[in-house]
């Protein structure tokens, strides 16, 4: 099973489907809240290019926030990332 990592906030709502569907699938992730941790995300935010949150990542890849996710997951490419 791939190692899935999730940088997210709790008033995210993004976040939240993000979990909902790796959870669906029965995949166990790590998750950093980014909450009240300003460098932190700042790291983040230079290390990806990207500045919202969630940012998943799969077997340590960028794959982006949930929407990019969930495109994946609609054209079958998930599972198979999730499997390596």
């Amino acid at each position: 099973m791939a190692k899935v990592v999730i940088y997210s906030k709790t008033y995210c709502p993004y976040c939240d489907r993000a979990k909902a569907l790796l959870k669906s699938k029965g995949v166990s992730f790590g998750e950093h809240m980014m909450d009240d941790k300003p460098d932190e995300m700042k790291q983040l935010m230079e290390r990806t290019g990207l500045r919202t949150v969630p940012q998943i990542f799969i077997n340590d890849e960028l794959v982006g926030g949930f929407t990019d996710m969930d495109a994946l997951n609609k054209n079958g490419e998930l599972d198979k990332l999730l499997e390596s």
